[in-house]
């Protein structure tokens, strides 16, 4: 039986992934868990699964957390804040630690973990996006196995099983489009927060489906993928998929492609990580490619979807950049659900917070280069659109 720690538990990966514990209790045991601060889900998911040590991201709900507990016996080490979430990353016999966060608040906790000698599943796709040049080399450090828990780049860790060394020549990460992937350009700029939350295929969280709407998401994915699998960003290339049924393809030496394939369910990659190097076998819908009908690919619109370009332009500077396109990026994209801005306002105001940047990048940063480029990269973003508010009051 496989211990496990799960970082954002009452989240989408959270919940998917304890749904997974929960149908095969004789392969996985939950040891600690975080949550954000939706105390009534995590006393629920608590009473359930009984993990030894527990933390609510939100300070200010633990008293209520303690309460809706408190019957319990034996009671779980209660915890709250950032701090919390830490303890519970690096705590106990736990062998992998699921990291289910939304955003760049993932990094401490992923490095606790990795310093602990735990295995991670990593469906933080921003951790090492902005934390990749810290990241990488301590789990090197330390041994541990860093095993994507997202659908791209499960898809494309489980086609490289059995590929040698030197036999990978490109990378091809499907994405659906988005909620705009069939609206004229023209017409984004009437779009609306709940226009852009109406994801065709998937059932995320709202600022991953913002992301998919502008297709950032695919931009931070090939991120990732360049420091997962070490591929230049020359060869990691994007195409539209709208039937989210290939969920990415390698290119090998020889021309040869292979893909993965599935339903659109996030329990297949989030299982694989959990189980690696193991097949466990389910009861869950089969693939029938009769169902699925015709699987039809397009080139990106660039026009349409300009954060992709930020995306590669931020890789390929390296350093901080991607750590501030990151964080440029959360902060916009959560003035947009504000509906503080416009769609069409996210890359233009991420693209400014890039610029700005560029002449102070450091090239081989340090954690706390990263923490610190991060903070700035959100406070400029914030007063780039204040000053645009008041350019617009004048």
């Amino acid at each position: 039986m496989k211990a496990l720690s799960l970082l954002g538990s009452t989240g989408s990966i959270g919940t998917q992934t304890l749904d997974i514990v929960a149908q095969y209790p004789e392969q996985f045991r939950i040891v600690g868990m975080a949550a954000g601060r939706n105390v009534e889900l995590f006393a629920q998911q608590i009473r359930q699964f009984r993990p030894q040590i527990v933390a609510i991201c939100d300070e200010s709900k633990e008293q209520d957390l303690r309460a809706a507990i408190a019957d319990l016996n034996p009671q779980p080490i209660l915890l709250s804040g950032d701090a919390g979430i830490v303890e519970v990353a690096r705590y106990g016999d736990a062998e992998v630690v699921v990291t289910g966060i939304v955003g760049c608040a993932g990094l401490l906790p992923t490095i606790a973990a990795i310093e602990a000698k735990k295995d991670i599943a990593l469906a933080n796709k921003e951790t090492l996006i902005a934390g990749g040049p810290v990241v990488l080399p301590l789990i090197q450090q330390h041994g541990v196995k860093l095993l994507p828990a997202d659908s791209e780049h499960s898809a494309i860790f489980q086609c490289l099983q059995g590929v040698p060394q030197g036999g990978l020549r490109k990378i091809l990460l499907t994405a659906s489009g988005g909620a705009f992937r069939d609206l004229p350009v023209e017409k984004l700029a009437e779009v609306t927060v709940a226009d852009a939350l109406k994801h065709p295929n998937w059932s995320m969280g709202r600022k991953i489906t913002i992301d998919s709407a502008t297709l950032m998401n695919k931009g931070l994915e090939v991120i990732e993928a360049h420091y997962l699998f070490g591929m230049e960003y020359d060869d990691i290339e994007i195409v539209i998929h709208p039937q989210s049924i290939i969920h990415s393809l390698i290119e090998l030496q020889d021309t040869s492609v292979l893909a993965q394939l599935g339903w659109a369910d996030m329990r297949l990659p989030l299982l694989y990580a959990l189980s690696y190097p193991d097949r466990i076998h389910t009861d869950w819908e089969r693939l029938d490619l009769v169902k699925a009908g015709n699987l039809t690919f397009r080139e990106p619109d660039h026009a349409k979807y300009p954060c992709m370009q930020l995306a590669y332009a931020a890789g390929r500077a390296g350093g901080c950049m991607p750590a501030i396109l990151n964080a440029a990026n959360e902060q916009v994209v959560a003035l947009f659900l504000e509906e503080k801005i416009r769609f069409l306002d996210i890359p233009k105001l991420i693209e400014q917070v890039c610029d700005r940047y560029q002449s102070q990048n450091k090239l081989n940063p340090t954690l706390e280069d990263i923490l610190v480029a991060d903070q700035w990269a959100r406070q400029e973003a914030i007063a780039l659109h204040e000053k645009a508010k008041t350019l617009v009051n004048l």
